[in-house]
């Protein structure tokens, strides 16, 4: 083939080439409607499509409250009681927490300077039979505890669940370890068996909730604690909530200038989407 024969069918397979993509080009910019080549679009490949991520808490709930009870005359006491309602709910898991941290004088001499912190962690929470987790850390200047810790798991089954009644039961075997001021520190095991509902009446304008502890000791009989908190609302819209709380615990165990049951009531104010 001459040289300048073979130049010419150089330049006429290039114009063919570009000719080629030109109308490729133009066909998937051009006329949608148009068939294109199988080779000329893509399938996305199995390993590349796009999947569902898998989120482990989709639900954040919350509630601020701020109670106490103030008096002054023959005996000056003044109480306060701020505590949090803190739920961050998934799939599969639920996570909550309720610290609370109480304040008191009588007569002006310290009586409460109380902290408690609790975090659950409940494994298919929504359904009805499910298990959980629980780790608590507390002190307490009312009855002289330097610190208490608690850890242990159990499960709980939700008895009821409508829109306006919600009651539950749960058990769990703890380890307990108490340090007193005084007393020698005390550790043991214990059965906790709890009852928690909310109830809602005459269409939500009026809510009561209960929550009531039961703690046998497994290996010491005489070593008995309970605690019990009552408390009914009066919703004024959807974030801010009037209330009145009743609470009363019992401990078998404590120093000799304690004593082993204490009641009180409270008013206050609550504020959240929970």
């Amino acid at each position: 083939m001459k040289k300048s024969t073979r130049h010419r069918f150089v330049k006429l397979a290039a114009f063919f080439l570009l000719f080629c993509s030109s109308s490729v080009l133009a066909q998937q910019t051009g006329d949608s409607l148009k068939i294109l080549p199988a080779d000329s679009v893509t399938a996305p490949r199995p390993d590349t499509t796009v999947r569902p991520r898998q989120v482990l808490i989709d639900t954040v709930r919350y509630r601020f409250i701020g109670d106490g009870n103030f008096t002054r005359g023959n005996v000056n006491r003044s109480l306060m009681v701020l505590r949090a309602e803190l739920i961050f709910s998934g799939p599969l898991i639920n996570i909550a927490s309720n610290p609370r941290f109480t304040y008191g004088k009588q007569n002006g001499v310290l009586a409460e300077r109380d902290s408690y912190v609790d975090v659950f962690v409940d494994v298919f929470k929504k359904s009805r039979t499910y298990a959980f987790g629980l780790g608590v850390l507390e002190n307490s200047n009312l009855r002289r505890i330097v610190l208490r810790q608690m850890a242990g798991a159990g499960v709980g089954y939700r008895l009821l669940k409508t829109k306006t009644n919600d009651l539950s039961l749960t058990n769990a075997i703890l380890y307990e370890s108490t340090n007193f001021e005084e007393i020698n520190t005390v550790t043991t095991i214990r059965n906790s068996f709890r009852v928690k509902g909310k109830h809602s009446l005459i269409q939500d304008k009026i809510r009561f909730n209960h929550i009531t502890f039961i703690q046998p000791a497994l290996n010491d009989i005489s070593n008995l604690r309970w605690n019990t908190i009552l408390s009914v609302e009066l919703p004024l819209n959807k974030w801010v909530t009037l209330r009145t709380s009743f609470e009363n615990s019992f401990e078998s165990v404590v120093e000799a200038t304690r004593k082993r049951n204490d009641s009180r009531i409270t008013f206050g104010i609550s504020v959240g989407n929970k």
